[in-house]
């Protein structure tokens, strides 16, 4: 490893990064990470702590009211919306904060600056030095995409939503992914007109039909609007800052924010990736099972890959990445069977295959449901549902998928995601005796 600067240097420090160089470190490698921005990456700064922060802020709302159900004497609350966003920006200055110290006091050398690739082993700095390493590993990330329509530069994206100076009180939310559902839920609960603009029919593609038609039908019920088959024709702002969307197939809504959540973009344009040989698929890093690009000596992991972009992934992908390459001890990640969820109101969680995907590669399928009203809700006379769908091999009795909506979704899937990655069977799920009263005891009650 001699004859270089560096054994690995790492060109961004977000969750991927971040273990890939604390344990490659660990594992006697000379280290250096360049960040432009801050430690921590999207997830950290501006994605999944955030808004998972502010979707437990949010939540306050439906709490406080049905606390009266529950005996409680609340009076009428007032929200402070700069005391939620400047508590929530405070954590993650904390964060940042730990972030970095975990890498120095791993021997890390933090360079905060940009880096780009100009060739196999070498670097330059945006202070115009030069650097080299025996291995190179990309892990920047991926950024909001921007719609291309007159009037974009009017809109926000899910960067900036953290730093609004107030809630506003219309706002149309471009896209029908995980974020826009997710911040759709936060802002409405917050006391905003939110309208959802899709240029399909569909909300969250991927997750499992039954799921999305729940959400749907509980997001209408909450007063959501929804623009269905609708594309940007052009943003216009008037005289008193209001923004007037005019799109395909709909009138024009006036609102006070734009939020687009239209899918992120992996962030290698100027990166000079180009430049060693690497290969990219629409911006992304084509990369092995082992995170090595077409160049032998710079890998990637991460948002910046064209795989899953899911933060646990980007983490595990650093760990096998470091055991590989510097701890003598090859890994590789497993990418089936990953659980995910969308913080929505209500959140959902899934694991494993939906009902059209085992249909298409099991042929038999055995599907169970249980579509219940929270006890909560009862007594809160709220009349919003929850839905356990589990999805079967029809020949083996394996659980192939398991699927849900409702509160606390995510929190109880992780457990399921056990028993779905282990290879259970729904017998073994009868077998179990059911933890009551809870929500999740409708995993092994359902029929």
């Amino acid at each position: 490893m001699t004859g270089y600067d560096y054994d690995l240097f790492v060109i961004g420090a977000g969750s991927g990064g971040v273990r890939a160089v604390r344990v490659s470190a660990a594992y006697g490698a000379k280290v250096a990470v360049a960040e432009e921005h801050r430690v921590g990456g999207t997830c950290v700064i501006r994605g999944c702590v955030p808004k998972k922060l502010l979707v437990y802020g949010a939540h306050f709302a439906e709490d406080l009211a049905d606390a009266r159900r529950f005996g409680w004497n609340v009076p009428e609350c007032q929200f402070s919306w700069t005391t939620l966003r400047d508590n929530v920006l405070s954590e993650l200055d904390r964060l940042n904060a730990a972030y970095t110290e975990t890498l120095t006091n791993h021997g890390v050398t933090i360079i905060p600056q940009r880096a780009t690739v100009t060739g196999p082993h070498s670097l330059r700095l945006a202070d115009g030095t030069d650097v080299t390493a025996r291995v190179i590993l990309v892990a920047v990330g991926a950024h909001p995409s921007i719609p291309e329509c007159e009037g974009h530069q009017h809109g926000i994206t899910s960067n900036e939503v953290f730093h609004l100076d107030a809630i506003p009180k219309r706002v149309l939310i471009a896209g029908a992914g995980y974020i826009a559902n997710e911040f759709a839920g936060i802002f409405n609960e917050l006391g905003a007109h939110v309208t959802i603009m899709n240029r399909s029919r569909d909300i969250l593609r991927g997750y499992e039909l039954a799921l999305r038609d729940r959400l749907l039908q509980i997001s209408i019920m909450k007063g959501l609007e929804f623009r269905f088959d609708a594309t940007f024709e052009r943003i216009e702002r008037g005289e008193d800052g209001c923004l007037t969307v005019h799109m395909t197939n709909h009138e024009p809504v006036t609102v006070d924010c734009v939020l687009f959540a239209t899918g992120r973009v992996p962030n290698t344009s100027g990166l000079g990736l180009e430049s060693a040989g690497v290969t990219l698929d629409k911006g992304a890093v084509v990369v092995d099972a082992d995170n090595k690009s077409t160049c032998d000596s710079i890998y990637a992991v991460g948002d910046v890959t064209n795989r899953i972009q899911l933060t646990p992934v980007a983490i595990r992908e650093g760990q096998a990445f470091a055991d590989t390459v510097f701890g003598n001890k090859p890994s590789r990640v497993d990418y089936e069977n990953v659980p995910s969820a969308v913080f929505s109101h209500p959140p959902i969680a899934q694991v494993g295959m939906t009902e059209a995907q085992a249909r298409e590669k099991l042929g038999s399928v055995k599907i169970y449901t249980s579509d219940f009203r929270p006890m909560k809700n009862v007594l809160a006379g709220r009349n919003e549902r929850a839905l356990y769908k589990m999805v079967c091999d029809g020949e083996t009795g394996r659980v192939a998928g398991i699927h849900l909506i409702g509160p606390d979704a995510p929190e109880i899937l992780q457990a399921a995601a056990v028993a779905v990655k282990a290879g259970l069977t729904k017998d073994q799920f009868d077998q179990t005796i059911a933890l009551h009263p809870t929500m999740a005891e409708e995993l092994v009650l359902m029929k």
